[in-house]
Formats: C-alpha cells, sequence, structure tokens
C-alpha cells in the first residue's frame, strides 16, 4: 500500500492476501493519513471514516442508480458490450440498483413480509433447523461449518420464505455465487461469463416457477408478489423475476459470511456463552460480511472538500467505517456488551438492508445453540478469507468438538 497525500490517492490492491485477509491496519493507516481518498485501482474516491460513511449512506444527492436521471452519453459512459447485456437487463430491475419512485414501490410490496414482528414468527423453524443441521455433524467430532451450517440456514430459511422448493438450493446458490462474482475485485472474462450465464439460467427458472405459482399460490412471498402483480399491476413480470433472485442472492451471501466470520471470532476471543443480541451486533460491528458500498452522485456537488460531477461513483468503506476510534472506543477490542453500537455493516437510509431482521434473528438462534450443543468447539486449523474483495468472509471454517 502507497498513501499519496499530494495527490490525495492510495494505490492498494484489493487481491492481496495480506489486505483481503486483514483489512483493518489499512483502513486505520489511510483514515489517519487520508480519509477521503482517491482508490487507483477502482478510480473513483472512497470514503474511510464514520462519519461520512453514515453521512452519505443518507444523502439523497447520491443513488445506488443514475441512468433514471441520465443517459449513459451524457455521462461520458461507454456502450454496454454486448455479452453483459442480459446481466445489465437482469439489474435493471434489481431493487438494490434503483432510486425513488421504483424503489419505493417495490421495497414497499416486500418490506412487511421482513418486519421484526414477521420475521420472529420463524423462530421455531430457525431453532429446528439449526438443531437438524448441527445433528447432522455432532457424533463426527468434526465440521466444515461454512459448508455444514452458515450456508444451510439462511438459503433454506429463503426458499421457504419465498416458497422456493428447498431441494433447489444447492442449485439456487450455484447461480448465486457466479452472479454476485460480479461485484468483486477479482473480475475477468470468465466471472463475467458465468455470471451473464448463470443470471440466464436463474431467470429462466424463476420464469417456470412464477408460472407454476401462478396456478397454484399458497402462503408465501412469491405468492404475495404474483397477487400484487395480478391485482394492481404494481410490478412487471421482469421485476417481479428478479426482486425474486434478489431476496435469494442477498438474502444468503451476506448472512453466510456474517455467520461464518462471527464463530471464527467468537473462537478467537473465547466467547461460548452470553451471546445475545449485543454480542451478535458486535460481530457484525468487529468483522463485516460487506466492505465497500458504492453510490453515484445525482448531481454536480462538493463533499469534505471534493467537487464531484453528475454520475461519479464514490466507495463506502463499510469496515473501515464500524472500526473507527472516533465513533467505536478501542474499535479493534471486541466488546461483546458494546453499547451504542451504530455499526453500518446493513448500511442506512433508504437502502438499508431489508433482510436485516431476518439475519439477526437467524445468527441470534444459531451462535448461541452452536456453543451450546458444541461446548467443545475449536478451530482446526487458522481460516483464510476469500480473494472476493469487497465481499468478506471464510474460505472454509474447519473446527473440531
Amino acid at each position: 500500500m502507497r498513501i499519496d497525500t499530494a495527490r490525495r490517492s492510495v494505490f492498494l490492491d484489493p487481491v492481496d492476501p495480506a489486505f483481503y485477509n486483514d483489512p483493518y491496519p489499512a483502513y486505520h493507516a489511510i483514515r489517519a493519513e487520508l480519509p477521503v481518498f482517491r482508490w487507483e485501482h477502482y478510480g473513483h474516491w472512497c470514503f474511510a471514516r464514520f462519519e461520512d460513511v453514515n453521512a452519505l449512506l443518507r444523502d439523497r444527492r447520491f443513488g445506488r442508480h443514475i441512468l433514471h436521471i441520465a443517459s449513459p452519453g451524457e455521462l461520458g459512459w461507454p456502450e454496454t458490450p454486448a455479452h453483459l447485456k442480459p446481466f445489465h437487463d437482469f439489474e435493471s430491475h434489481s431493487l438494490l440498483e434503483l432510486e425513488p419512485p421504483v424503489h419505493t414501490r417495490l421495497r414497499s410490496l416486500i418490506n412487511r413480509s421482513f418486519l421484526s414482528r414477521q420475521v420472529e414468527r420463524m423462530r421455531p423453524a430457525i431453532t429446528s433447523l439449526a438443531n437438524g443441521l448441527i445433528d447432522r455433524f455432532e457424533a463426527k467430532g468434526k465440521a466444515e461449518l461454512l459448508s455444514d451450517f452458515a450456508t444451510p440456514i439462511p438459503v433454506i430459511v429463503i426458499c421457504d420464505l419465498l416458497g422456493v422448493p428447498t431441494d433447489m438450493a444447492q442449485q439456487l446458490l450455484a447461480w448465486s455465487h457466479d452472479m454476485v462474482a460480479m461485484y468483486q475485485a477479482r473480475r475477468d472474462r470468465a466471472v463475467e461469463d458465468s455470471a451473464v450465464k448463470a443470471t440466464v439460467e436463474f431467470s429462466d427458472f424463476m420464469r417456470g416457477y412464477i408460472t407454476r405459482r401462478r396456478k397454484q399460490p399458497k402462503e408465501d412471498l412469491l405468492s404475495e408478489l404474483i397477487r400484487a402483480e395480478e391485482q394492481g399491476a404494481k410490478l412487471t413480470e421482469d421485476e417481479l423475476v428478479t426482486t425474486a433472485i434478489l431476496i435469494l442472492n442477498a438474502g444468503h451471501e451476506a448472512t453466510v459470511h456474517a455467520i461464518g466470520n462471527a464463530i471464527k471470532c467468537l473462537l478467537e476471543q473465547g466467547i461460548r456463552t452470553g451471546i445475545e443480541e449485543a454480542c451478535v451486533e458486535e460481530t457484525l460491528r468487529y468483522d463485516a460480511p460487506l466492505h465497500l458500498f458504492t453510490r453515484y452522485a445525482l448531481e454536480d456537488l462538493e463533499y469534505a472538500g471534493i467537487r464531484l460531477k453528475k454520475g461519479e461513483s464514490v466507495g463506502l468503506l463499510l469496515g473501515a467505517a464500524n472500526r473507527d476510534p472516533a465513533r467505536f472506543p478501542e474499535p479493534d477490542r471486541f466488546i461483546p456488551g458494546r453499547d451504542p453500537n451504530p455499526q453500518v455493516s446493513f448500511g442506512a437510509g433508504i437502502h438499508f438492508c431489508i433482510g436485516a431482521p431476518l439475519a439477526r434473528l437467524e445468527m441470534q438462534i444459531a451462535l448461541p445453540l452452536l456453543f451450546q450443543r458444541l461446548p467443545r468447539l475449536a478451530l482446526a486449523e487458522q481460516p483464510g478469507y476469500r480473494n472476493a474483495y469487497h465481499f468478506h468472509g471464510l474460505e472454509a471454517l474447519n473446527v473440531t468438538f
């Protein structure tokens, strides 16, 4: 890493193992010298302080989408490569990439299913699922907890919520991994081709499943969305397909790594009891599953002495914000009862993670249950992180008990 204060730029390769395995020393060095900087690898301005990240997540002068107010030509953007068109056409209907009023309309349709009081009804099912997973490997004395525990919980829960058959979980997971790889630093033509292929296949599957669900509706989120489409034309079929896939993708990708990172953290900290809500929040702050969130400037503006033109991207370093000593005393120390704990791992503003109540509940159930059932749980080896920045999750989590 090289910090050039004169040019206000940082040279840091996000696929450097030393960085993606432990980005926090780099974040501290950058925040201390140049908290607002141009990350040369990405070519846009980034923000490492909690104050800036929190403010920019909420600032309506920035958005996840820009093409609703400006054409690619106006912004000086090149044409979308032909091989990426299916992926970008799909993304154009994604709740995560939209701004009001379309974002407001789509979010309102699914929001009630993720309200805390609705999610709480899933507690018995999640508890039963977690117990059943532990039953499968308890007698073996060892396990790889990402595949055996952290992954099945959110995937199966989201499948049940949507009404998608759980026997498709592994295929849905494979498609999802290929699609979200488009957002990682380590991206090449092979990654792009796999993402496009997965997008087409996942969309085709979902269209076929929606057709069957129209004929046999049930009490699930997908049936609710179909009814909304049929009754008031509140969403198109393309929006319905993209929304269902987004829920499946977003519903497990971050949560899997939130659970995995939390288990690693608790084992390293020697914490086996008292894993309550505050402790779960601290795991999310201490080692967040998502470290970079980008937004577009929706107008020409100035922020923190930086002039930004309409359409320019900015990067918000969630992982750095969560370790900012100006907001979190002793930021590199894990404090189970930390209060207050305004961590930004779920974002903030209108794009605050809609699945946050469900992710929190899954963690609040799964983590204490795992340690209760396996009191001798220990790391079999020091786990490493995936080369997939801006996601931050383990490659594997091998344990003994």
